[in-house]
């Protein structure tokens, strides 16, 4: 009908035109009801561009007010895709200008470069042309993936009419049909051509291999005589169901065709073993059949192929070369993230000794350039132990850096690095180093104060322990006798022990705090607690995960005193001051903006508010900035 419309086209009414004008009227008076708009409230235009038309669709609280779409004019069909989308956007604009004139709204486009069309700084004429449409209106453009534009997709479309798109479809259902073996009927419904009832060829086979099995044959004959559990019955079809389960009789290759569907089909693929069972026991029955979904799994060769392994690993991993004298192969690794010191450090080089598991713990700045570590490597290792064979390490910046290597190629000594995300190659370092965080924890705890002055203390302390994997101390290995030790100090040190704070740095505090008495249980995961008054201002309900059960020490008792908790758990946000002056620029305005610093925060959280605001609230920081 729209082409008798053209200039120059003869009007003539045939039987198509008829049945177009038919469908059309049957069509609007039985359209969805839209929603009606109101102003306001945000609305949101959904648009589209093909090469055969133009759709959009006017949505408002998540429900469509309107649709429109058209076909492309003739001359429209030269249009390069940026300008037949943008055209869409035009056409929306223009089509419901009663509704979006003064009002704000979204556009949601297909094509993402419509994004930075107010941006670009070249526009041809046409886009120049409807800029002047665009400002017109207060609204965002935004991009939106074409396969999520359905909407606005079937409006610029009309593919679904074709003979050819239907032909298509019929050939993918056929696909379908086989892959789900369906035994399919047709069933007439009021003015629907046709509709198809389906059932599962599989369970059709099932029912009939029934008849062939002895046991559910008796089964049949009890449940006639009404001699059997109340949990067998039989249907109408005269399948025997357990539980409401259809038996599968013994026979292994309908048992593994069944198997293969649920495991192999496209509406599965590939479940394990578990999955599987839980989801053929809803409708099928056979004795044995966890025991025959698991085997089936296990043989899966696809399975074994991409299926990830969960278990232990099943190799040994492989250790280290030994080494033939002291010092000749070592490790290193970095701890960084410690509390900062008065001379600045911050972080701790751990180096150990591959053969007699000796170590050096020294102190560094995580800023370090690498020239100042190399002379602290020269001073504190070469020095003493000489230039080592070989020495293994992770992929560290500084281990990695060119001078790292030429200094060592020019020593003589063999540089190897760890695989990615592989620390189990140098887990000599990672467990030393996790002996050193719990001693330093541990020192600063009983005896308070800077962790560095601690350092060499804790470098002899493990040094003099024992090691299980060599028999006996670190420094007895490496010098041929045992450590003498003094039995008891002479000078005591202070008994009071060291005040941990919560919020600063947490590297070197306490993993746990207690014990404290469990109140009652709340809920399946978590604990009320009974805290003391110093603990006032802690949430007493705990998960399980937070928790760990206390083996008492008589010997020990808790003073709570040294457990201080900050008042300022909660607070309101301030702001301190006023840093900068500025201005937000949109499209259309101006808006002035200050940079501000709030308390509780540091200075590089300062962030950006509205002058009028501010000026609203806080009016003596413009006096004080």
């Amino acid at each position: 009908m729209t082409r008798l419309t053209r200039k120059g086209v003869k009007f003539d009414w045939n039987e198509e035109c008829e049945n177009a004008f038919q469908e059309l009227k049957r069509k609007l008076t039985t359209a969805p009801v839209l929603t009606a708009p109101i102003s306001g409230e945000l609305f949101t235009i959904y648009c589209d561009a093909s090469t055969v038309g133009l759709g959009c669709v006017l949505m408002q609280q998540g429900k469509v007010v309107a649709y429109a779409s058209r076909q492309l004019k003739q001359h429209e069909r030269n249009y390069p895709t940026p300008d037949l989308e943008l055209a869409a956007v035009v056409f929306a604009l223009k089509t419901w200008r009663h509704y979006l004139f003064g009002e704000k709204f979204e556009v949601y486009s297909d094509h993402e470069s419509l994004k930075y069309i107010f941006t670009q700084n070249d526009l041809n004429s046409r886009q120049r042309r409807w800029m002047e449409t665009l400002e017109d209106y207060d609204f965002a453009l935004h991009y939106h993936p074409g396969k999520a534009n359905v909407v606005a997709n079937a409006l610029s479309r009309k593919s679904f009419g074709q003979l050819s798109s239907l032909e298509l479809r019929e050939f993918e259902m056929h696909t379908i049909i086989e892959d789900f073996e369906l035994c399919l009927g047709l069933e007439a419904h009021g003015p629907c051509l046709y509709s198809i009832s389906a059932r599962l060829m599989v369970i059709q086979r099932i029912v009939e291999a029934q008849v062939h099995d002895e046991f559910l044959e008796k089964v049949k004959a009890q449940l006639v005589a009404s001699e059997i559990d109340e949990n067998w019955s039989m249907y109408e079809d005269g399948s025997v169901r357990f539980k409401g389960r259809l038996c599968v009789p013994k026979d292994v290759k309908l048992r593994n065709e069944l198997l293969a569907d649920a495991h192999k089909a496209k509406y599965t693929i590939h479940p394990g073993n578990t999955k599987m069972y839980q989801d053929l026991k809803r409708q099928f029955w056979w004795s044995g059949m966890k025991r025959d979904i698991a085997q089936f799994v296990t043989n899966c060769q696809i399975c074994q192929q991409v299926k990830a392994e969960h278990q232990r690993p099943t190799r040994l991993l492989q250790p280290l070369p030994i080494p033939e004298w002291k010092w000749d192969n070592i490790t290193m690794d970095f701890v960084i993230g410690l509390p900062r010191t008065r001379s600045k450090k911050n972080g701790v080089w751990v180096i150990v000794d591959h053969l007699t598991k000796s170590a050096h713990f020294l102190s560094m700045k995580t800023t370090d350039s690498m020239n100042s570590l190399a002379k602290l490597y020269i001073q504190e290792i070469v020095r003493l132990h000489g230039i080592p064979i070989s020495i293994v390490s992770d992929r560290d910046p500084k281990f990695t850096s060119q001078f790292w290597q030429s200094l060592q190629r020019a020593l003589g000594t063999q540089l190897n690095f760890s695989t990615a995300f592989h620390p189990q190659t140098d887990g000599q370092s990672e467990r030393v180093i996790q002996i050193l965080e719990d001693m330093l924890r541990a020192c600063v705890l009983d005896f308070g104060g800077n962790w560095a002055d601690y350092l060499p203390l804790v470098e002899f302390a493990y040094n003099n322990s024992y090691q299980s994997s060599i028999g006996m101390t670190p420094y007895e290995a490496l010098y041929g006798r045992p450590c003498r030790s003094p039995l008891c100090w002479i000078e005591m040190v202070s008994p009071r022990r060291g005040i941990f704070r919560f919020g600063k740095k947490r590297k070197l505090t306490p993993r746990l705090v207690g014990p404290f008495q469990i109140d009652k249980r709340v809920g399946p995961v978590a604990y009320k607690l009974i805290l003391p008054q110093q603990l006032s201002l802690v949430h007493d309900v705990f998960h399980v995960s937070m928790l760990r059960k206390y083996t008492p020490d008589p010997t020990w008792v808790m003073d709570l005193q040294d457990v201080q908790i900050s008042e300022h758990t909660s607070y309101v946000k301030e702001p301190l001051r006023i840093l900068e002056v500025g201005e937000h620029r949109f499209r259309n305005k101006v808006i002035p903006a200050v940079k501000v610093w709030w308390q509780h925060h540091g200075i590089e959280e300062a962030t950006w508010e509205p002058d009028e605001e501010m000026r609203r609230h806080y009016l003596q920081l413009f006096y004080e900035f």
